[in-house]
């Protein structure tokens, strides 16, 4: 029993050592690409449906992979005839943190136009975004409209394209 025990030691200690020399016991960086449509809602003081598609890079590593994420997408507020076009970007550190993120958008009354940007935190879980923000616009115009400042908003992103990149 000793002696395989010893050799069985021996073995392994030169299969380790081969592996180091080759490479075999690297860490392999594994990306992960994801992209979809997302659609939303948007509560602040009037309620806005959203509409756009994300793209999704995450590092995977067993301790705190990295996401990051792009969208383009356009809202709507029914009550004030408002449109408008967000691009964005956010970054979530690890599986269960908090994500952070902008935004530059624009608005339209079909009359003035508004340029901005959004500082937004939230949360994603499975598919869902949980996400709030202050939309800070800039007055190109004395005559202004109304739209939200502050907001929370609930978006699904519908993944329908994943790669994975080794």
């Amino acid at each position: 029993m000793l002696k395989f025990n010893l050799l069985a030691l021996v073995f392994f200690m030169v299969i380790s050592i081969q592996g180091q020399k080759k490479g075999w016991l690297e860490r392999k960086n594994i990306d992960i690409v994801k992209n979809g449509p997302y659609f939303g809602i948007q509560k602040g003081r009037f309620i806005v449906a959203e509409l756009g598609g994300e793209r999704q890079w995450k590092d995977y590593q067993l301790k705190k992979p990295k996401t990051h994420a792009l969208n383009l997408g356009f809202n709507y507020d029914f009550t004030n005839n408002v449109l408008g076009y967000d691009i964005g970007y956010w970054y979530k550190s690890s599986n269960v943190g908090m994500t952070f993120g902008s935004s530059i958008l624009l608005r339209s009354d079909f009359t003035h136009t508004q340029l901005g940007f959004t500082p937004i935190i939230g949360y994603k879980f499975w598919q869902l975004h949980a996400q709030t923000g202050y939309q800070f616009l800039l007055k190109t115009s004395s005559n202004s409209f109304e739209t939200n400042k502050l907001f929370i908003s609930l978006r699904f992103v519908l993944i329908n394209n994943t790669k994975i990149k080794k």
